[in-house]
């Protein structure tokens, strides 16, 4: 396997990382992970958007140009034949004395490289599973920050429940996933939060809500209740590498009849067709 570390694409085993870097021991920097299909990274554009806005609210600068980064990414792919996967990539703030304090003059350190593909068409086709969990995080969760440790106990949670996600519950309001938004279906009529400081604002997420701009699908963008998470006729939730997931259990409540609904397969094919259409267009063009 081949990573890209800073401008420079090496060998796994000769990559390095100070024990100094604040990304290591602070947790200090942002990530994005982007999924591969048929050789190219769908919506790459809008992670490294994402990712340099995420960079920006913490105060790290990046010198290189987002097209600057995306062609070495593209280099990196690649170098690597990825046809199907992800990539998964890191700026820490840099490398310096151990303080909770930094200096403005730090150099940004970047880490890339391909995730192994995993296939959730099965999950996809029968459903999954979720348990409800408190939101104790801060307050800023749309930065997409190295700092997950709540986001992995609550995960870990769920694992151990023998469930696929956490959903979290702020002050009775549904908020999203420990690693996904959440999307509720009630009498024909879909509901997600609001993006703001309160959720990561999805890649997918966002890419579902223009296809159902596209076609004219009713939806609102608002706040709910847990009350009305467990009274919705569908649940789902998407990722990056769920896609669009649909939940068919929540504690002990079942919906859809144990099994994906009507508007989820709907919103699962469109955003299918989605993927297919970019990856052609893509490879045209090259």
């Amino acid at each position: 396997m081949k990573v890209l570390v800073n401008d420079e694409i090496i060998e796994r085993n000769e990559a390095k990382v100070d024990i100094e870097d604040r990304g290591y021991q602070f947790g200090d920097g942002v990530y994005e992970v982007v999924n591969i299909y048929e050789g190219i990274p769908f919506t790459l554009n809008e992670h490294i958007a994402r990712l340099y806005r995420s960079a920006s609210e913490i105060g790290i600068k990046l010198s290189e140009q987002p097209a600057q980064l995306c062609n070495r990414l593209l280099e990196l792919i690649k170098c690597n034949n990825m046809t199907n996967g992800g990539l998964y990539l890191q700026i820490s703030r840099g490398v310096t004395n151990r303080t909770h304090q930094y200096e403005q003059t730090l150099t940004p350190q970047l880490v890339a490289y391909p995730l192994p593909y995993k296939s959730v068409q099965d999950a996809q086709a029968k459903g999954v599973e979720a348990i409800t969990a408190e939101d104790m995080r801060w307050l800023r969760c749309d930065i997409k920050s190295l700092n997950l440790l709540y986001n992995i106990l609550v995960k870990q949670k769920a694992s151990e429940a023998g469930a696929f996600e956490s959903i979290l519950i702020r002050d009775g309001i549904v908020t999203e996933g420990s690693s996904s938004n959440i999307f509720i279906v009630k009498e024909g009529v879909l509901k997600t939060h609001p993006a703001n400081n309160l959720i990561l604002n999805g890649i997918t997420r966002t890419k579902l809500l223009e296809i159902m701009d596209v076609n004219s699908w009713e939806y609102k963008l608002e706040p709910f209740q847990k009350e009305e998470l467990m009274e919705a006729d569908e649940v789902f939730l998407t990722s990056t590498t769920s896609e669009v997931m649909p939940i068919i259990k929540i504690d002990s409540v079942t919906f859809s009849g144990a099994q994906p609904g009507p508007f989820t397969r709907k919103f699962q094919t469109a955003f299918s067709e989605a993927v297919k259409a970019e990856t052609k267009t893509t490879t045209e063009k090259a």
